[in-house]
Parts: C-alpha cells; structure tokens; sequence
C-alpha cells in the first residue's frame, strides 16, 4: 500500500500554524479573542481533511465484484443487560468462553491491520458494547489510527447516558441507540427489564453534547410498533434525530413471514398522509439508508431497506464477531477465524491473504433470504423440531446455533418476538402463547377451556350485603386501611370463538395486522397492572408478577386465554385477573374483526384465588 503523503502533509500544518491530531488531520489551535470551535466543527473540518488526503484503497478490501469495504463492526461482548424477547431467553444464552473471545489487544491489532488498508470507519457493537469495562479505553485507541474517520457505537442506551461525556472525549463520533417503541410499558414488555427512561436520557445527553444527527433505530414490526410511526416522527421536529425505521429482517429462529414485515413504501405512504411537505434528501453510494426530512424539522427520518430495496450492490461492510470470526455478509454462513490466526502467529502479510480471500468470496447479493419476499410461506420455527410435544411459553428448550450465537455477537437481533409457538405434532398444529418464561410448565396450559363445573375448596364465607355501597345505597370504595398485608394470587380465564376462517389464519399468523396472540399478551398485562384505572371502585394493587397464556383450541377454533397476577397487600387481585383476560379477548376480536364479525367472547371466570379473609376458592 502506498505511503500517504507525510511531507506534504507536515509542511501544510506548519505552514498554517496548526498542529496535528493523532491520525494526521490538522486540528487548530484556538486563538486568543476568536470563539472556539464545537466539537462537531472540529470533527466536520477533519473529515474534510481525510477525504483529501485518502491513499489509494487496497486490493484486499475490494471484492470480485468491485466493492471497496472501508467499514467494519467490532463485537466488543456476547453479553447484554437486557432480555428482549426477540433476541434471547430470559436467562442468556450460553457464552463463549471467555479464553476464546478477542482480548483488547487483538481487537486492536485487527482494527489497525484493516485501517492501514482502507477501512476509515469502524462501529462497535455487542451485545451491548457499553457493559465492557474498557470500552472507553478501546475507543481512545482507536482514535490514535491514522486515517480512521469514524468511531461509532451501535448501544440499547441504558448505561449511556453515565459513559457518554468520557466516550466522547476518548473520541466516539456517532452514536446508534436502538428502540423500538416510545411507550413505557410496552418497552419493559419487549426487554424483560426497567430502562426505558434511560435510554431517553441517554438520547438527550448525546443531543446535549453535540451530536448531530443521534441516529435512533427502530425496527418496524406489524402488529406490535408499526402504530408508533408517526410518534417517532415527531421527535424530530424539536430534536436532531435521525430516526431510523428499519424493514424487520429474517434470522433463524425468529419466525419470519411477509405478513410481519411493514414495506419502505408503506411505512413513507404513512408518514406522507400526515406530512405530504416529506422531502427526500441526497445520499451517499454507500448508504444503507433513505433519508428525508420535513421542512422545518431539526432531525430527519431515514428508511433501512433490507428486504424491499435491498443495497447489496453497494455493500461496504465486513464484521469481526466477539470471538474473532470475519463475516463479509450478514446473512452469509461463511466466516473466517481471525482470532487463530492470530494467536498461531500469522504475519500482516497472512492475514492480509485471509482476509482477501474471505473478502473476495463475498456473494453479490442476500439472495437466499429476499425469495422469502416472493413465497412467504407460513413460519414454524425448527428449532424446536426436537420437541415433538407443546412447546410451552418463549424458553428455548435448545441452545442457540453458532450461527444465531453469531447474528446476535455482530450487533444485529432478530427482531420480532417468539411469543406464539407451535404444538408440532401434524394431527395437532397449535399455537401456545406465554408471557412468562417456565420450563417445567405443563403443554396443557389452559385445561381452563374445557367446560368445568364451580366448586370451592372448601367453605367461602359470604359478605351479608354488597361492599362497595354505603349505607345509603350510594357507591363507595371499601376502606382497607386496617386489613393485614397477606399474599394474594388470582387466575381467570376466557375463551374467543373464532370461526374456521379467523382461526386458520390466527393459527397461521396470516393477519393482516400482525400477531394477534403476541398483541393480545400484551394488552392483558397491561390491562392488568392498569385495573383500578378501568374498574372505578378497584384498589390499585402493586402487582408482583402478571402471568397471562394464549392457547389455541382446534376443536372448537378457539382461543384461550388464562391470566395469573400476584400480589402482597391488603385486598385481592382476582380483578386483575378477570380484566386481562377480558382485554386480551377483546383484543383477540380487534385482531381479527376484518375477516369475521361473528366472533365470541366468552366463559370469562375466576378459576382460583388464595389470600384473604374469605379463604381461597378453586375451580375444579
């Protein structure tokens, strides 16, 4: 590779009386009684200084098809401090062990090796990159290479708010945080975690320190987030965002269909009936992205096309994984280990000939996974194959793939929920649906649908006279202030008669608006925890744990649904339960009202309550 011209480029900072910065841009000195320049300035004008300086690209980036990679993403950890549902378990996934993953060193030799030879931009990714504990250490000597341009981070933003101000004076310059809704409680739904509030703290902490545009990734997904579009959106007005919509992608084990997935078109036809002003924007060659923005607005919304319009061609992209294996494709199977390489002894020059020849096997495009776009058939996940009986709730039974391990290592999740699973057996293709993750629990989840006769446990006390009126005959709410705290647990059920026609396609995820079991899961928790807001004479109860499954019945072309919520205090919880379940089914009839309107709700009961003065009840 030819020397960058280093003479010249000395001679120009003394003459301009600058000094230079670590990677050869001159930075300024700042001079008495002239206002200082912003970071961003500084950042804009040493940019503009490496793209005129650039040294011929090397051979070994540049594929069979005259792509030039100058952009790499560094897994700095397998790890991560959420759960999110469409990614991983609720207890991990199991981890590589810590001897095979990259060290710091290696990490930043393979960085250098792949600057010397062209790559000017490199991103950090996870996992979650900021749980690292030498991250900051990492980006600081990354921003010693010379010619690196840019030093990003792709973050779900819980710790970044804390880490941020030392990131940016090690010299992080873009920022990627990813969230997928602007709602709370849908958030702590789809991460298994509290956070939603720093993550937005995070996002204003970078808009506070200068970084402009704060890109925010959201990846679109029927019938979960694509009603949040136009919320998004606004953001931008007040804020220098740059919004991401991202089409929802396919990785094995994550249940891909095209019903699922909201189209760029679609998603802009949207966001054009409210904001027809929407203008499209210049792009660079190498953008995976399709920005516009609305006059004026401060930020700006961009479209990742992966599947409708996808950018292979202009592809410039390679990754390392946590432990050392290049990737040229993210959807390829074919990696190659840098880390043995390495750590066998190999020179620049052998890697140089691993890595071109990775590099230069590089396919032209993601071929296998866009003729998802043309069939489209229904999705049963394989990977509970093993399991030829009712695979219950969203625990995976079998560990994850090298190849899933590796998806989610490069910074990329399968992004849609594993919430409605498949009783495999042919006679018997169910769907079961659980909010709470539970390897020991029983296939039959909801033997509830099944008609069963009331039957208490044994003696239930009846009050002489209604509770929640006064002596008056006037509603009031009952006073509890004296009752003992005792543990409190409820279960109720309902069933949704679908009809033939809506239970095909609910059994198929065939509709229209999505996944109207995951839908559905969702409202009855948040009805639950939401109770006293909707029953006016109901407590609000801090609930402890909500538990609520969806199971559908072939015989009757049924849904069922049960709910089970928990509580210490005062007075019960058997309302919650009763309102999830009601939730749920009236959201099952929202789901899938455009194909039937002769659809049933149902049987909706108290199964079993514990706790309290009047002893517990139990349906048999």
């Amino acid at each position: 590779m030819a020397a960058r011209p280093v003479s010249r480029m000395l001679q120009r900072v003394l003459r301009s009386g600058l000094r230079s910065c670590s990677s050869g841009a001159p930075v300024t000195q700042h001079r008495p009684g002239e206002p200082p320049q912003t970071a961003a300035e500084e950042l804009s004008r040493r940019r503009q200084f490496l793209r005129e300086h650039a040294a011929p690209f090397s051979a070994f980036l540049t594929d069979s098809f005259g792509r030039q990679h100058s952009y790499l993403r560094i897994s700095l950890t397998e790890k991560c401090n959420l759960r999110c549902q469409y990614c991983m378990p609720e207890e991990g996934v199991p981890l590589t062990p810590k001897a095979d993953l990259l060290t710091t060193e290696e990490i930043l030799t393979l960085a250098r090796l792949f600057v010397k030879e062209g790559i000017d931009k490199i991103r950090l990714t996870g996992g979650e990159p900021l749980i690292r504990p030498d991250v900051v250490d990492i980006v600081a000597r990354l921003h010693q290479l010379e010619g690196l341009r840019t030093i990003g981070i792709t973050t779900n933003g819980i710790n970044l708010a804390r880490l941020l101000p030392q990131l940016q004076k090690a010299g992080l310059s873009a920022i990627n945080i990813s969230l997928d809704t602007l709602v709370p409680a849908k958030f702590e739904f789809i991460v298994r975690r509290k956070g939603f509030h720093k993550v937005m703290e995070g996002i204003h902490k970078a808009i506070e320190l200068g970084y402009s545009p704060v890109k925010v990734n959201c990846v679109v997904m029927r019938g979960l987030n694509e009603d949040e579009l136009l919320d998004f959106v606004a953001l931008t007005e007040g804020l220098p965002l740059d919004v991401r919509f991202i089409e929802y992608m396919p990785f094995d084990g994550n249940r891909w269909n095209f019903k699922k997935m909201v189209s760029y078109k679609e998603m802009l036809d949207t966001l054009r009936q409210q904001w027809p002003e929407l203008e499209k924007l210049p792009e660079e060659e190498s953008s995976t992205a399709k920005a516009f923005k609305i006059p004026g607005f401060r930020g700006q919304v961009s479209f990742i096309t992966s599947m409708s319009e996808h950018f292979c061609g202009t592809c410039n992209r390679l990754r390392i994984t946590a432990d050392g294996n290049l990737k040229v494709c993210l959807f390829g199977n074919s990696e190659v280990s840098l880390r043995d390489h390495l750590r066998a002894g190999a020179s620049e020059e052998e890697l140089r000939r691993v890595i071109g020849a990775a590099v230069g096997r590089k396919k032209r495009q993601h071929a296998e996974f866009l003729l998802l776009l043309q069939d489209s058939p229904p999705a049963i996940p394989s990977i509970f194959s093993q399991d030829p009986f009712c695979v219950q709730g969203i625990r995976h039974r079998v560990s994850f793939s090298n190849q899933k391990a590796t998806l989610w290592e490069g910074g990329w999740f399968p992004r849609t929920p594993l919430l409605a699973q498949w009783r495999l057996r042919s006679s018997c293709p169910q769907r079961h649906y659980s909010s709470h993750l539970d390897s020991d629990a029983n296939p039959k989840c909801l033997s509830a649908v099944a008609q069963a006769p009331a039957t208490p446990s044994g003696p239930l006390p009846t009050a002489d006279q209604l509770t929640h009126v006064d002596t008056e005959g006037r509603a009031a709410m009952v006073d509890v202030g004296g009752k003992p705290d005792t543990e409190r647990v409820a279960v109720a059920s309902a069933v949704v008669l679908l009809g033939s026609v809506a239970f095909k396609l609910v059994q198929e995820n065939q509709l229209k608006k999505g996944d109207a079991l995951a839908v559905a899961q969702l409202a009855g928790v948040q009805a639950a925890k939401l109770t006293s807001q909707l029953i006016p004479l109901c407590h609000h109860v801090a609930l402890s744990h909500v538990q609520v499954w969806l199971e559908l019945d072939a015989t009757r072309h049924a849904v069922g649904i049960r709910a089970s919520c928990r509580a210490r205090g005062p007075t019960g919880v058997e309302m919650e339960a009763l309102t999830a379940v009601a939730v749920a089914a009236l959201t099952v009839y929202d789901m899938c009202k455009a194909v039937s309107r002769d659809i049933v709700l149902g049987e909706i009961k108290l199964l079993s309550k514990t706790g309290g003065q009047r002893g517990d009840f139990q349906r048999t």
